[in-house]
């Protein structure tokens, strides 16, 4: 993996902020594209550099307010 994930989990959660969403996936075309996590005070995401449509995706739904 590229991204240090579980790493990235636990600084999350000792920033204690209550959570919105808990993880579930999100689709592109049918497949699963990724998955995220929603908190009271944001968000956050992951986007693997080798998912380029993914990725295009998720930034189009982001700047136009769309759920992934």
């Amino acid at each position: 993996m590229i991204i240090p994930h579980q790493s990235t989990q636990a600084w999350i959660r000792d920033l204690n902020y209550s959570v919105i969403d808990q993880w579930r996936s999100w689709k592109l075309n049918g497949q699963i594209a990724g998955e995220l996590f929603e908190y009271d005070d944001g968000g956050g995401h992951t986007a693997p550099e080798y998912k380029p449509e993914e990725c295009v995706a998720m930034f189009k739904r982001w700047i136009s307010k769309q759920p992934l």
